[in-house]
């Protein structure tokens, strides 16, 4: 009989009908089972701590550290890699066009961090779909090449055919997630960190409508400044923490919410704990081979990103056309990559 079926119950049944040395043997043994699985959740749990530590650092010092949930990562790593039925329809929503005065809009954090959890999504048996704005198209269809991941796009008029196409989507999904996701603040306009209204310039589609209200799915977003989709769970702490909080703060709050240094690596850290919380679930693969098929290489990233910056992505702090995100150079975001995957096969991390 599996440990999984050795109940109380049952237990208790053989130990006081049939009082032996080997019934007593039988109870130490489940015991022992017991107290063995819940070491090992312990120990994935403590790994997915070590991966908040690693993408909370606040590299790009805007104060995100006053946004961090304690436990949420853990709580969407189990909602992500072990709670999802089989072949489930995950949505991942992703697409900050703040750079309002160039054609694409788009920025280079938010299409590897989305791709990434496309991925992990496929990995782990479902199936996955990238929503964005048009503006963003480009960008982010070439961020998922090779990706067997549904792209949908959508402009910031919704038609009534448009309007029905987002329901279905929403209606379909199991699970959303949205990464570097432009979220409405209370007036219900996006803003970029500066305050810019991107509302008011016609970039912002409404795919919120798919979160807002609540749902009858799980809601996981991750951030890095406040303004972004799913933030609204720590507004108070944005309105206090972030310069320009009141205004740019996003009101729509995510059942669990991923603070991150840069989204990008939010998006890794969830990937790899989805991964872990798999592998305590599912034996048919090693805990290694589940996080190596859940994150991407150092190499694959690379080349995304000079995809994406190809079709003109830009850094979204400096505004240039480079293979760099929020400021920091790519070596910092490889580096926060090799310690994802460090601590979550086991290894120690290089600082």
């Amino acid at each position: 009989m599996p440990p999984s079926q050795l109940t109380g119950s049952y237990c208790s049944r053989y130990l006081f009908t049939y009082p032996s040395f080997h019934a007593v043997s039988f109870w130490l043994l489940y015991c022992y089972l017991i107290l063995q699985v819940n070491m090992a959740t312990a120990r994935v749990e403590e790994t997915i701590g070590e991966l908040q530590g690693i993408i909370g650092t606040d590299a790009g010092g805007r104060g995100m550290k006053a946004l961090i949930c304690p436990g949420d990562l853990v709580e969407a790593a189990k909602v992500f890699g072990a709670d999802l039925s089989p072949s489930s329809s995950v949505l991942v929503l992703s697409g900050f066009p703040c750079m309002v005065d160039h054609t694409p809009p788009t920025e280079t954090d938010g299409p590897p961090g989305a791709v990434c959890l496309c991925r992990a999504a496929i990995a782990l048996g479902h199936s996955a779909t990238l929503v964005t704005d048009e503006c963003n198209a480009d960008v982010f269809e070439a961020a998922l090449e090779g990706t067997p991941a549904t792209l949908e796009v959508f402009s910031s008029e919704l038609s009534a055919e448009d309007e029905e196409r987002l329901q279905a989507l929403k209606d379909g999904a199991s699970l959303v997630i949205a990464l570097e996701r432009s979220g409405p603040a209370k007036d219900g306009n996006c803003y970029t960190m500066r305050g810019i209204n991107m509302t008011e310039r016609g970039l912002i589609a409404p795919i919120h409508k798919i979160v807002q209200g609540g749902g009858r799915v799980p809601f996981i977003a991750i951030g890095d400044g406040g303004n972004e989709l799913g933030m609204g769970k720590m507004l108070e702490a944005i309105e206090a923490k972030i310069p320009k909080g009141e205004l740019i703060g996003c009101a729509i709050a995510a059942d669990h919410l991923i603070a991150a240094s840069v989204s990008n690596w939010g998006g890794w850290a969830l990937s790899a704990a989805a991964a872990l919380a798999r592998a305590e679930k599912d034996a048919s693969l090693s805990k290694k081979e589940w996080v190596e098929k859940c994150i991407p290489t150092e190499a694959q990233e690379v080349a995304l990103l000079e995809r994406c910056v190809e079709k003109g992505c830009r850094d979204g702090s400096s505004g240039k056309m480079e293979a760099t995100v929020d400021g920091l150079p790519l070596e910092r975001s490889l580096q926060c990559l090799r310690d994802i995957r460090a601590a979550a096969l086991g290894a120690t991390a290089t600082n």
